[in-house]
């Protein structure tokens, strides 16, 4: 858990369950037993207090008496660490804050900031009174939309500090909230850099233009951004020693910065009420329409040689100069003078062109080779413009949350602490422009500077009494809110790094021995530097926009979320709130953003799509309950209901899979490569699931099954299977795998593909595995799924390796199509995908294969599958001895298990050695016996040495073993008390008894089949081939000579996939 989160006691009163470990979050069945084995006494004592509650006293020792759970919560305390100064002593514990103190000023100290000094008065100008007054409304439109959105997250719980980076981050997710606490700390960090430039526009522009150091910037606005750049960065530095060596002045100086505030915007209004009929003391020089700079008032006049030898030269004069007269102008009329009507239209400019009254051409080009003293806009401005330069003036709404441990009442403080203060604020701002515009002239309002009035700030020469309370008030307010934000920015940086959700920032979530965040203080002053460098307020303000209106664009969005998703623990105290409202707000941010700069939205945009996908690839995970999670389980759940309206068409249909996994003594999965061909036969897409089922009691077995969970999921990562993997406690093997197939899946994402292994030691010693594999088949066909039997598992490539070859496909009967689709599938694979499809199919007797092979290949071209088609003809329908030999072996090991009644040890035993005698005098071994791919194969050859010494009694058995078969059936009835009437009829054939007709019939089509196929396919890749049904009736003999035929039909082949489709059609020729 991260440092950050601390938990404090409620009381020290001594308790059977210690607090500390219910509040740090340990499980509750780590917590030792209060009561030591030794002192049953003192157990007795404690059952005898507890008298009342006594049927719960074994809950107790692992479950915390409510009293203990609530006193452990009491005091609960998640917030990040406040900034300390390591030389002051321990404070006494502070009262805690209520709205006014904690919230209400914090935001207003936060809100109002250095644009409403320093162009405030310029947008209200340049847009006219009426978009102004839409500029202002918009902005704390966003800000209280978001506010009310954020009051509802804020008061659904506990937030610690973090402000929209916490929020967010619960509330949609580690991804998200990363992304957004980046953005975020950006964002202040970036808003210190605009500070500190604003800082110094004050000074070097309003209070010591002597300090220049690049020559005159009124008429060099590079010289006065170099200027900006120069001093921003000495006053950064110096800002940045102090944040590092006297946080204790950086706190105390916040509430001095507050006053100035609250006292500059009170000695404005005070001011414009007290200029209500103009200010005598200000005029401007007007030439014509246009608004002149550095011209004395006395020498606002043509008969004054000032003009005439900036306007005229040996050439003569200047042809507006000529053609205008030169007029003084008041530049503060007040409000009883009209002039709001002369500014309620906007009066936007290109860059370059003069300010001047009205619209007309000639008045605001420049025809002239020089601007003389003639004031030109610097930037282009716009009404979408003007809202990115305004908006950084109603950021700061997050000022009370994030003090939210420092609050009373956080769940009644916050709402209204941070409502009042955006109406506060947002009343301020809107009144501003309708006075400013009912009381300055329209040309001095748009002079960003004050270069018409002798370098002086408009809003300071309203104020009252005079121009430095405004000065010194914004210069000192400019400062603390640089300050705050070079203190809160390195403390936020710290935070998202301590979650540990974007590995990269692992090194700033190291504190120096003082407790600071030193590394990310540098780390804020390297990006703020940055900043500093593009040197101008009006290219800061717009990229800051950006940023805190991602931040509000997402707490909106977590809010309508939550709403929507109705969670059982969405329940605000903050009851006035409504998706659509947070929907409208996220909708104005992502408006804002795009008319403001588009540009500057998409580096955002991309800023925190970056960090997204960064998070959700390398962050570590975190399970912090969000609504991205619950969104994606709506939706899921949303689709599931869609999918049971009823069954898939055929075009839709794909191999939803269920692989049973066998383990083996040691836990672990026993055939990986079966996974390894899940993933290839999906590709990397749908869904696959795991599942193993072991034998035993859940309750006495219950961590043996997660171990075992763990390995299938570990191996089902390292094969990239992309699904899900349980395990199965039951008592029989066989039911557990029937209740899977049975039960897994849910609604339309049931899996309709089984994937089960080959049972290799069916014939071993006491092994059932067959009757397992059996009825799963059975099981299986009765659920309509289709199975894929997988026979030579561990031959199966790798699904990083790459073959080439022949994928053959022997189409026996028609299932489905599953045949064909299998292929097809693989071959999407990167690993079978060099490989050609070849497909077989048997003629019979009275089939015409010409016909036959041409149909084919049109069914084949309507399927658009491409493959060679080849049809074989099995002529020869003649019975050989071998098969009526290898048949009878069959039937007269299962007759001589009956006669005997061994015990199944004896039964496996004897028959194995019956069946390995046979095979070694009747037919030469086959290109590969299918063996336990898991047996070590230097064991299996010290086993065949060690029994080297056994092989001639063996023999000897076999001999009698064979006797007694030849004449056993004939035994058996007579002890049974059948008469030779009664027994079947048989025929003597070579000296030995008639085997059943069925079962020879059966033998001969799978030696006849096999041996085709291994004389067509014995070098293919994979041979796919129908799978035959399992026998109907559930007789020991019927199944075991199943289980003989699918040996006999797989004999001599590498690598072999068995195919049973489910009984409806999965491939269609149409679109």
């Amino acid at each position: 858990m991260p440092e950050r989160f601390k938990v404090s006691k409620a009381d020290e009163d001594a308790d059977p369950y210690p607090i500390d470990e219910n509040a740090t979050g340990k499980l509750l069945n780590d917590i030792n037993d209060p009561c030591d084995n030794t002192l049953n006494e003192q157990c007795n004592e404690k059952s005898n207090i507890d008298a009342n509650l006594y049927l719960y006293d074994d809950e107790l020792e692992t479950r915390p008496h409510v009293s203990t759970f609530i006193s452990s919560l009491a005091n609960y305390e998640n917030t990040i660490p406040s900034a300390t100064d390591q030389d002051s002593k321990t404070a006494a514990p502070s009262a805690r804050m209520g709205t006014l103190i904690g919230v209400f000023l914090p935001c207003i100290q936060n809100i109002f900031g250095v644009i409403l000094f320093i162009r405030l008065t310029w947008v209200v100008g340049t847009a006219g009174a009426v978009c102004g007054f839409l500029i202002v409304l918009t902005c704390c439109c966003v800000t209280m939309l978001t506010a009310i959105s954020m009051s509802a997250i804020a008061t659904n719980g506990v937030v610690p500090a973090g402000g929209s980076y916490f929020m967010i981050s619960r509330s949609l997710g580690p991804e998200f909230g990363g992304a957004v606490g980046m953005l975020f700390y950006t964002g202040t960090t970036l808003a210190a850099a605009m500070y500190i430039v604003g800082a110094v526009e004050i000074v070097l522009t309003y209070m010591a233009p002597w300090a220049s150091i690049f020559g005159d910037f009124t008429k060099d606005p590079d010289a006065m951004y170099n200027n900006f750049r120069v001093y921003g960065t000495l006053l950064l530095l110096i800002m940045g020693l102090i944040v590092f060596l006297g946080v204790k002045f950086v706190n105390k100086f916040a509430a001095v910065a507050l006053a100035c505030v609250i006292f500059s915007i009170i000695a404005v209004y005070i001011g414009i009420f007290d200029n209500i009929n103009g200010n005598e003391k200000l005029y401007m020089c007007v030439l014509g329409k246009r608004l002149l700079k550095d011209i004395p008032i006395d020498n606002c006049t043509k008969s004054d040689s000032l003009l005439s030898d900036i306007f005229c030269d040996e050439n003569g004069c200047d042809e507006y100069y000529t053609n205008n007269n030169v007029s003084k102008v008041k530049g503060i009329k007040g409000l009883a003078s009209g002039v709001f009507y002369e500014n309620v239209l906007p009066s936007f400019l290109e860059k370059g062109q003069l300010i001047a009254y009205g619209k007309n051409t000639v008045d605001i080009e420049n025809m002239a080779p020089s601007t003389y003293n003639q004031i030109i806009a610097d930037i282009t401005t716009s009404f979408t413009l003007l809202i990115g330069i305004f908006f950084p003036s109603v950021t700061g709404i997050m000022a009370g949350s994030n003090r939210s441990g420092d609050l009373a009442d956080a769940q009644k403080s916050i709402p209204i602490g941070t409502i009042c203060a955006i109406l506060t604020t947002s009343t301020v701002y809107l009144s501003s422009v309708i006075l400013f515009a009912g009381t300055v002239d329209n040309l001095l309002l748009r002079d960003k500077f004050g270069q018409s009035i002798g370098g002086k700030l408009v809003v300071a020469n309203i104020a009252w009494p005079n121009q430095w309370v405004i000065l010194i008030g914004s210069f000192l307010s400019t400062l603390g809110a640089g300050l705050q934000s070079l203190t809160g920015a390195p403390r936020l940086l710290q935070a998202i790094a301590k979650d540990e959700i974007i590995p990269f920032l692992s090194p700033f979530a190291v504190s120096s021995k003082r407790g600071e965040p030193t590394r990310a203080l540098l780390l804020t002053i390297v990006i703020c530097q940055c900043g500093i460098l593009l040197g101008n307020v009006d290219l800061l303000a717009p990229l800051l926009s950006m940023f805190f209106l991602m931040c509000y664009g997402f707490v909106n969005l977590a809010c309508a979320v939550q709403t929507l998703l109705r969670t059982p623990n969405w329940r605000p105290r903050f009851k006035f709130y409504h998706w659509g409202l947070s929907l409208v707000g996220l909708t104005l941010c992502i408006s804002i953003m795009f008319m403001t700069s588009w540009y500057f939205a998409l580096v955002a945009m991309g800023m925190a799509i970056v960090i997204y996908k960064y998070i959700e690839y390398r962050g570590a995970e975190k399970e912090w309950g969000d609504g991205i999670r619950g969104m994606a389980l709506t939706a899921a759940r949303y689709s599931l209901l869609r999918l049971e309206e009823g069954p898939p068409h055929t075009k839709n249909w794909r191999p939803q899979i269920l692989v049973l996994s066998k383990f083996n003594e040691n836990s672990m999965p026993k055939y990986r490569k079966i996974f390894s061909f899940a993933t290839q036969l999906k590709a990397g897409k749908g869904l696959t699931i795991c599942v193993s089922v072991i034998q035993g009691d859940h309750h006495k077995i219950t961590n043996r099954a997660v171990d075992a969970k763990a390995a299938l999921r570990k191996l089902m990562d390292d094969e990239k299977v992309k699904g899900f993997c349980d395990v199965l406690v039951s008592s029989d093997i066989a039911e557990g795998l029937s209740s899977v197939i049975q039960t897994i899946g849910l609604g339309g994402m049931k899996p309709n593909t089984v994937i089960i292994g080959w049972p290799y030691s069916w014939k071993k010693d006491g092994s059932e595995s067959w009757k397992t594999f059996i009825q799963t088949v059975r099981t299986v066909a009765a659920c309509h799924m289709a199975l894929l039997v997988p026979k030579g598992i561990n031959f199966y490539p790798e699904s990083n390796h790459k073959i080439g070859g022949n994928i053959d496909i022997w189409w026996i009967v028609h299932d489905g199509g599953l045949l064909m689709l299998l292929p097809f599938l693989l071959k999407q694979h990167r690993t079978w995908r060099n490989c050609k499809l070849r497909i077989f199919t048997v003629a019979q007797m009275e089939d015409n294969s010409i016909q036959m092979k041409k149909d084919l290949k049109t069914f084949l071209y309507h399927l658009r599958i491409e493959a060679d088609v080849e049809v074989v003809e099995m002529m020869n329908s003649d019975i050989s001895e071998y098969t009526y030999e290898r048949t009878l072996m069959m039937e007269q090991r299962n007759e001589m298990l009956r006669e005997l009644r061994l015990n199944k040890k004896e039964n496996s035993k004897i028959v194995q050695t019956i069946v390995d005698h046979h095979h070694d005098v009747t037919k030469t071994s086959s290109k590969v016996r299918f063996a336990d791919p898991t047996v070590n194969i230097e064991e299996k050859h010290e086993n065949e040495a060690d029994g080297d010494e056994k092989v001639k009694t063996r023999e000897a058995e076999v001999d009698t073993l064979e006797t007694k078969m030849e004449n056993g059936s004939t035994l058996n009835m007579v002890e049974k008390g059948q008469s030779e009437d009664e027994k079947p009829e048989k025929h003597i054939m070579g000296g030995t008894n008639r085997p059943d007709e069925v079962n020879v019939r059966r033998m001969h089509t799978a030696i006849k089949l096999n041996e085709v196929i291994v004389n067509k396919s014995q070098d293919a890749q994979l041979v796919i081939m129908n799978l035959p049904g399992p026998p109907r009736e559930s007789k020991i003999d019927r199944e075991t000579n199943y289980m003989e035929f699918l040996e006999v039909l797989t004999e001599g082949l590498e690598k072999v996939l068995m195919v049973r489709g489910g009984g409806r059609e999965v491939i269609t020729i149409y679109s």
